[in-house]
């Protein structure tokens, strides 16, 4: 811990000089799982990519003492270690501790534990004076939920005592298909009121061709059962496995080793990456992927995609509505118009208690009669490239009606993507009066506030007077097929850091 308090006391110092000077700074993690552009320089940023140690696994009290930027795959590597597993584990192995928990983030396990926020019991916390404080659901909890998913708008967290459980080696998986969303919203229902059941979540292939995957915990395989891997290159990319098993005869369960049930969406990125194929006009099928399996895992898109620019073709929305909602909302969806694409991911979600993360619509639809449905929200992944991306105002046309529609419907999205929210449809949906008390309580108002932090810059292509100069000409050059794909490649290939820019030398 000796090493950890110093490196908290360097950023509590350098947040002292923001503050002293009332000088707004971001947080750089070093990695991230956003599509929103960098707006990091080096001299408007906390550095905190060095806080990446798992600091103690106690196997008593079935918790890890961990630091903000340690990834899910070391996080997981290491309380696997000591006979344990995070209560909700993030899908793709490179989403930090720190991201899950400022990030509203939710997995399989979600409908039984809530967001990964939920499972934290405590963090410490650089408040934007400097103060360094312990905050937790009991000890100033208004800072411990307020921080938990306002996206670093609140202080810049430390260190976080998360919540495990006694792992398992495997992860017996049942796929049930049906044809109806409706039908789909029985068996999410049915399966998560079973004790026994740890994992659920669903795709949707088409409006009628709906899987639900449905997992629990086990500790040995049947006999003649062999393992069914994910994680390799010569392994199936998980949602076309899914497919197939429910085309075949067989009804017998996967056995899944519980690192590969984690990170199965990570080779494709879900299902990402086979636009990539379609977009360099390469064949998608087994040899191909084996070929390019090192592109096909999500640190090295996420890469491609910022350095490509091309999160701005694609919809990439997570966004969650209310369970009595979901045939209406599958329905809007499945209009061209308004998304047209598939498949889409499913995955039940228990509400948090997250000052940011809860919904204060007052256009929500009629409760459900079910009242087990109170508490829950079935998340909706819409990741696919949009048929308006040559049309910027259609393109954003497209995202502000998904927008409205979810709004319209009592839901809520996630704000790791893009958000084209004006700023009063935004404190519409999130309590302003709560979120600034917070802000002016704990030392943060002079920082950007959170639609601030999300919101869509339309015109960041402008210089400061407003005029495009000769990004206009670099743009024609860019949009020709496939320099801008080919260049994000490139740079994924080649590694390095894509969020942090270089501070420009000043001109002499």
């Amino acid at each position: 811990m000796d090493d950890h308090n110093k490196a908290v006391a360097t950023i509590a110092g350098q947040v002292r000089k923001f503050h002293s000077r009332q000088q707004p700074f971001r947080i750089y993690h070093g990695s991230t799982n956003s599509t929103r552009q960098s707006q990091h320089e080096h001299d408007n940023t906390i550095n905190t990519a060095h806080l990446n140690h798992v600091i103690r696994t106690d196997c008593e009290a079935q918790t890890v003492l961990v630091e903000p930027n340690v990834p899910m795959d070391h996080l997981v590597q290491s309380t696997l270690a000591a006979g344990l597993v995070p209560l909700v584990v993030m899908e793709f192995p490179g989403i930090t501790v720190g991201g899950g928990f400022s990030g509203t983030s939710g997995e399989s396990s979600s409908f039984r534990h809530g967001f990964f926020d939920a499972t934290v019991n405590w963090i410490e916390i650089v408040l934007p004076n400097g103060e360094v404080r312990i905050a937790s659901k009991i000890s100033d909890p208004d800072l411990f939920w307020g921080a938990a998913s306002a996206f670093g708008t609140l202080g810049v967290v430390t260190l976080l005592e998360v919540q495990c459980q006694q792992a398992k080696p495997f992860v017996e998986l049942q796929y049930q298909s049906t044809s109806s969303m409706a039908h789909a919203m029985d068996i999410f229902r049915t399966a998560a009121s079973d004790p026994q059941i740890d994992y659920l979540d669903g795709i949707v292939f088409a409006r009628d061709q709906i899987v639900v995957c449905i997992g629990r915990l086990t500790d040995s395989l049947p006999a003649n059962a062999k393992p069914q891997r994910f994680t390799g290159a010569r392994d199936p990319w998980f949602y076309l496995h899914a497919q197939k098993r429910t085309k075949s005869f067989s009804r017998n369960p996967d056995y899944i080793p519980l690192t590969d049930y984690h990170f199965r969406y990570d080779r494709g990125g879900f299902w990402v990456a086979r636009y990539a194929y379609s977009y360099f006009l390469v064949p998608f099928n087994r040899i191909t992927r084996y070929i390019l399996d090192y592109f096909m895992h999500t640190r090295v898109m996420y890469h491609a995609l910022h350095e490509s620019g091309h999160s701005k073709r694609y919809i990439i929305q997570d966004v969650a509505v209310p369970y009595a909602a979901t045939t209406e909302f599958l329905d809007w969806l499945d209009q061209k118009q308004n998304f047209g694409a598939y498949p889409i991911w499913l995955c039940p979600l228990r509400h948090s208690e997250g000052l940011m993360a809860r919904s204060d619509s007052k256009n929500s639809i009629p409760p459900s009669t079910d009242p087990e449905d109170d508490g829950y929200l079935m998340n909706f992944g819409l990741w696919a490239p949009s048929p308006f991306h040559r049309n910027t105002d259609q393109f954003i046309a497209q995202n502000r009606r998904l927008e409205g529609k979810v709004r319209e419907l009592g839901g809520k999205k996630w704000l790791y993507a893009h958000a084209y929210y004006t700023e009063d449809e935004f404190w519409s949906i999130y309590d302003k009066r709560k979120y600034d008390q917070l802000r002016e309580r704990y030392h943060a108002s002079y920082l950007p506030d959170l639609y601030q932090k999300v919101r869509v810059r339309l015109a960041a292509s402008e210089d400061g007077n407003g005029r495009k100069g000769w990004g206009s000409i670099r743009d024609l050059v860019w949009n020709l097929w496939p320099v801008s794909g080919l260049y994000g490649v490139y740079k994924a290939w080649r590694g390095g850091d894509y969020l942090l820019k270089t501070k420009q030398k000043s001109k002499t």
